[in-house]
């Protein structure tokens, strides 16, 4: 049994799901030049998509931001913090991603990662999800449902 709980985010998350997502980005801020902006906005996030935080005792410790396609689901940013990683959060929230792409009645995720950071990749390939292009540094995949 998890020691921890996922749940739907409210705009009280939103500063604490921000510091989850710093840190969880933190070893590629002095490698990854063009990473872009991973955690501004979070409080309009919440507000106009769809958003979920694992939280453990009290804290935010891990957080998913879907997005909403014509017709399909966007993971938008999947991030666990550093202290909480291999529990299997990340493994939960993409499960998660999927239980509300098919209660939308949506077939497909879709992502996009970047090149520098193969461990993502190997990731989202570890739970069926496939390469489906690059475009600079942008690495796209998808997992159809």
């Amino acid at each position: 049994m998890p020691d921890w709980i996922l749940r739907r985010a409210d705009l009280s998350d939103a500063d604490a799901l921000v510091r989850c997502i710093d840190a969880a980005y933190a070893i590629y801020a002095d490698t990854i030049k063009d990473l872009p902006d991973v955690s501004g906005g979070m409080a309009g996030d919440i507000e106009d998509h769809i958003v979920f935080v694992a939280e453990q005792a009290g804290r935010v410790v891990a957080g998913l931001v879907l997005m909403l396609g014509e017709d399909y689901l966007k993971v938008a940013n999947l991030a666990v913090h550093p202290d909480a990683g291999g529990r299997g959060l990340g493994r939960a929230l993409m499960a998660r991603a999927e239980s509300e792409a098919a209660s939308r009645g949506l077939a497909q995720l879709r992502l996009a990662t970047h090149v520098a950071m193969p461990g993502n990749v190997r990731f989202y390939s570890s739970m069926g999800w496939v390469e489906d292009g690059r475009a600079g540094n942008t690495v796209m995949m998808r997992r159809d449902l």
